[in-house]
């Protein structure tokens, strides 16, 4: 990679971890066969299928079999919403989700409600962060379902998940979690959040693209998203791939030790505290200064446009909360739903670090920031 290019978008995608890769690429030439075939060549791809999933157990606190391989988060988070939905037409047709959830939340939901679904989405604060009581509050006799993102991918974000759980077990109602961003990042312990279902994103976790998992609690029923035959216990068509099973797996394993979130976090830390230095009121942070993904640092740069910003930050990678079209700016709905004003939230630039980002990177990126935002380049209107 040239020295001019700096790599701060990790929510967005990782890169394959090293390790993943060469966990993989044995499966590139071997293990070729259908793991449902009982003969040699299936059993091989099997045998490296189940360790993968062993692998996911492992790091999520749950049964082998609890665990359901998915073509990735958008899939996964479907597979719940939409197989609870369907399953327990007879039970009730209300769900419960958040107004800042991702898009592969909120639009099946959307989707629900054409289909006579009650969906009843909660505002946050100005931090990104609900209400647990309001969940409770909004719980019917209808509910079935209450889904709420562990950890926002924009602000980082994190949502108070073991205390909505103790309220939907209270009230026999069930509760999902999208942890594509925080799988990897903070324990996700099933058990300790208390949930009933469970996604994961495998390019968030620096496993390839096109894999992810859906953790399923022993004893519900799912109708499942793509019928056919009976793999992955009949929950999910489709003949398994043992090599993106594997590098899932693989990425599932080295998860398990968070360590590495340490220098991380401290690399996100010594960041906002050198932009407020060199930059002081004309930077806002975005999101909850406590609660929050150890590598997301989501700010506003105040009088600025934040894609604006960015493209005078030669080289960097990062994200932006706000579009412009036709001479007008509209923000993220995320930012909307926290109530950010346009002025200030038309600005924001989330940068999210991984295990690779160097501390001679952040240093080079403030002094950038430093440079535009001093200089005398023309500012967003």
């Amino acid at each position: 990679m040239p020295t001019n290019e700096i790599y701060l978008d990790f929510n967005a995608s990782t890169p394959v971890d090293p390790r993943v890769a060469a966990a993989m690429r044995p499966l590139l030439e071997n293990a070729f066969g259908n793991p449902s075939s009982p003969h040699w060549a299936g059993s091989t791809a099997k045998a490296a299928l189940e360790r993968a999933r062993g692998q996911v157990a492992d790091l999520l606190g749950c049964a082998d079999d609890e665990v359901v391989f998915t073509s990735g988060g958008s899939e996964a988070n479907n597979m719940a919403l939409k197989g609870v939905f369907f399953s327990r037409r007879n039970r009730g047709d209300h769900i419960i989700a958040t107004a800042v959830e991702h898009p592969a939340v909120l639009v099946p939901l959307r989707f629900l409600e054409t289909l006579g679904a009650c969906v009843t989405v909660l505002p946050v604060d100005h931090t990104g962060r609900v209400d647990a009581a309001a969940v409770e509050r909004a719980i019917t006799p209808r509910t079935v379902l209450v889904s709420v993102m562990h950890a926002n991918n924009e602000v980082g974000t994190v949502q108070p998940i073991e205390e909505i759980s103790r309220i939907t077990r209270a009230r026999g109602v069930l509760l999902h979690t999208d942890a594509a961003q925080s799988v990897g990042k903070i324990p996700t312990r099933v058990d300790d959040l208390g949930v009933d279902l469970l996604t994961v994103a495998g390019h968030k976790l620096y496993a390839p693209k096109g894999v992810g998992a859906l953790y399923i609690r022993h004893g519900l029923d799912l109708e499942p998203l793509v019928h056919g035959a009976g793999h992955e216990r009949g929950r999910r068509a489709g003949t398994e791939s043992a090599l993106l099973a594997a590098g899932l797996g693989e990425a599932c394993a080295l998860a398990r030790d968070l360590s590495p979130m340490d220098t991380v976090r401290a690399l996100r830390d010594g960041f906002w505290v050198t932009l407020r230095e060199r930059a002081g009121d004309r930077v806002v942070l975005n999101g909850h200064p406590e609660h929050r993904l150890p590598n997301t640092l989501n700010v506003s740069f105040v009088g600025w446009v934040g894609a604006d910003l960015l493209a005078r930050l030669d080289g960097v990678a990062a994200s932006t909360g706000s579009a412009c079209h036709v001479g007008s700016v509209k923000l993220s709905p995320v930012l909307e739903a926290m109530g950010i004003a346009p002025e200030i939230g038309k600005g924001a630039v989330r940068f999210s670090l991984g295990r690779r980002t160097t501390a001679e990177e952040i240093d080079q990126v403030a002094k950038s920031v430093a440079t535009v935002i001093d200089g005398s380049c023309t500012r967003g209107n």
